[in-house]
């Protein structure tokens, strides 16, 4: 079967995100009531598994070993069915 997956990345709370502040700087500079900002990243993988739960299994050990240090960082991911 062939799937999608959504993987997103973000910095843990307690670790400084530099380019989310340059972020926030430049917003404010331009006039935008922005509070707080923190940059992440976004991957789409497409993969083929024999069922859901392998490939939840699959994109388990991306999202937190190949797209994601898990020192600084959490990831969190949705797996779906890719249309045909």
């Amino acid at each position: 079967m062939k799937f999608r997956a959504r993987i997103h990345v973000m910095l843990k709370a307690d670790v400084a995100d530099v380019q989310g502040i340059a972020i926030q700087e430049s917003l404010r500079r331009h006039g935008h009531g922005v509070q707080t900002v923190r940059a992440g990243k976004y991957f789409e993988v497409d993969l083929e598994a024999a069922d859901a739960a392998a490939a939840n299994a699959e994109v388990a050990k991306l999202a937190d070993g190949t797209f994601s240090n898990p020192v600084i960082e959490r990831a969190w991911f949705e797996v779906v069915p890719s249309e045909p």
